[in-house]
Order: C-alpha cells, then sequence, then structure tokens
C-alpha cells in the first residue's frame, strides 16, 4: 500500500497531523515572538494547519503580508495545504513545495520562524533537525519542533513489536538539550496529555474502519485494517504509557555574522544536503 495513500486515509478526520490539540497549537503560537509580516518555514508541514494559523495571526487581512515555505512529500497533505491556505489566506504569500525537506536548501538566516512538528526522520533525528532549522533563522528567530519522547525506558517486547529502537528517541530532558549544544535557547515545552494522545491514536482507527466501510472492493483494504489493529495493540499495550511528544520552542541566539561555523563534530551545514529520506 502506498505510504502516503495510508497516512491520507488515516489521518483523514485530523486537523492537526500530531498528538496536539488545536487549544494547545494556538497557545504556542500566542506565544511567539514575532514581528509583522513575519516569513516562516514548515518542513514536513503536513496539512498545513499550523503555518496556516500563524499567517492568520501575524499577518494582515486574509494573511496579507505574510510570506512563508511550506514542504511535505505526500501528495495528499500539498493538496489539503494548498486548499486550506487559499481559503483562509488567500492574500499570503505561501508556497507549497511537494518534496522531501531535506532537498530545501534556504539560505542561512532568512526566516524569522522555521518549524518542524514530526518530521525529525527527514533529517536523520532531532538535533540533525534543530541544525537545520537554526540555520535558517535570523539571529533572534524561532525554532519550532514537535518531537516524541521515552517517558520511561521501552521494553524489548514493545520495540520488537513496533520496530523502533530504543536510540530512536531521547527523553524529554535530551529534547531540550538537543536544542543547547545547538546554541538554541530553550523557551518553551508543551507536553501532550493522555487525552491529546487518545483522540490522535483513535481517530485513525474510526478513518480507517469507515474508508473499509465505503471501500470494501479496493485491494487495499486488507492492509489498511492489518496495519491500523497492529499499531492499536502496540499503542494500547505499551505505546501509551511509554512514549511521550512535546511541541519545543527556542530561540536562536543573537551574534554577528560567521560565529556559527562549522565543525567535524557537527551535521553538515548544508540544510541537510547529506541526509537523504528513508
Amino acid at each position: 500500500m502506498d505510504r502516503w495513500k495510508f497516512y491520507d486515509i488515516t489521518h483523514r478526520d485530523h486537523l492537526i497531523c500530531n498528538p496536539t490539540s488545536v487549544a494547545k497549537l494556538d497557545e504556542l503560537i500566542g506565544l511567539l515572538d514575532l514581528g509583522p509580516e513575519p516569513r516562516a518555514l514548515d518542513i514536513a508541514s503536513g496539512k498545513g494547519e499550523f503555518i496556516v494559523r500563524v499567517a492568520e495571526r501575524f499577518g494582515g487581512p486574509s494573511g496579507a503580508g505574510f510570506r512563508g515555505v511550506a514542504a511535505d512529500i505526500s501528495p495528499y497533505c500539498t493538496a489539503d495545504l494548498r486548499a486550506r491556505a487559499a481559503s483562509r489566506v488567500p492574500s499570503a504569500a505561501l508556497e507549497v513545495l511537494e518534496m522531501d525537506g531535506a532537498e530545501y536548501h534556504p539560505a542561512a538566516g532568512s526566516f524569522d520562524l522555521a518549524s518542524c512538528m514530526g518530521g525529525s526522520w527527514v533529517f536523520g533525528g532531532h538535533r540533525e533537525t534543530l541544525h537545520f532549522l537554526a540555520r535558517a533563522v535570523k539571529p533572534g528567530g524561532a525554532v519550532v519542533a514537535g518531537q516524541p519522547f521515552w517517558r520511561k525506558e521501552p521494553g524489548a517486547e514493545f520495540l520488537a513489536w513496533s520496530g523502533l529502537k530504543s536510540d530512536q528517541f531521547g527523553s524529554h530532558l535530551e529534547n531540550v538539550e538537543a536544542g543547547e549544544a545547538e546554541e538554541l535557547v530553550p523557551l518553551l515545552a508543551l507536553v501532550s496529555s493522555g487525552d491529546e494522545w487518545d483522540r490522535y491514536e483513535t481517530l485513525q482507527w474510526r478513518a480507517a474502519a469507515r474508508y473499509a466501510d465505503a471501500h470494501p472492493d479496493d485491494p487495499d483494504v486488507a492492509e489498511l485494517i492489518s496495519r491500523v489493529e497492529h499499531s492499536r495493540r502496540e499503542y494500547l499495550n505499551w505505546g501509551r504509557d511509554t512514549l511521550g511528544w512535546a511541541l519545543y520552542v527556542f530561540g536562536a541566539r543573537s551574534r554577528k555574522s560567521g560565529d556559527r561555523t562549522a565543525t567535524a563534530a557537527d551535521p553538515d551545514t548544508s540544510a541537510g544536503a547529506d541526509l537523504a529520506l528513508t
């Protein structure tokens, strides 16, 4: 089954494609220190609810004056994003790119806000994602990352069932420290509740069941239902108590040009040029 078709079906009823409520997303946006008419970058933007809400908040009428770039590899998500932007912020200068976000190469310091919520796999990890975002924003700009974390050490049975690795995510503390290692200032962390997680997961059960009922002749239905059943058992048996999620906001330090330089130990500074999507 096509990967993006699967996620389009299972996330059909999601306004936000991660375990975050609308209220929490609005709270985060309200706490961003952005000036008028900011320029924003959103990688793995999904249906684009975050960047559209940023345009509504900080742009003029119908998003006028707001400039942004949203990149996502899913053709379903980019279609939803374009329709959403045309309906709600038609005056915004929002460029929607259907592409692997790691292949987008912004000029250093060209955005006031750079975000990636739930797409750290694009760059190969949380710190690598923060490195990319930190390079893209101006001094004093904002970096927003949505990232899972281990609430407790994952058990062997959970890892075997899910296919995850214990080093795939860090702790909540380590997620914050990754930003500090990239010379970012931690400003905010909003951790998702059990209710937000339950809504995110169970809406997928509902969407898959409805699709199967409406499309009994689709050859992908058997795989769709099998995968959702597997995920349901994973979540209820282990994931609900083991895996957390948070939105992290960091500030880019004010610095003189040339202060941020690469070292042999740093992730590549070419904005993900050598990081392939897997």
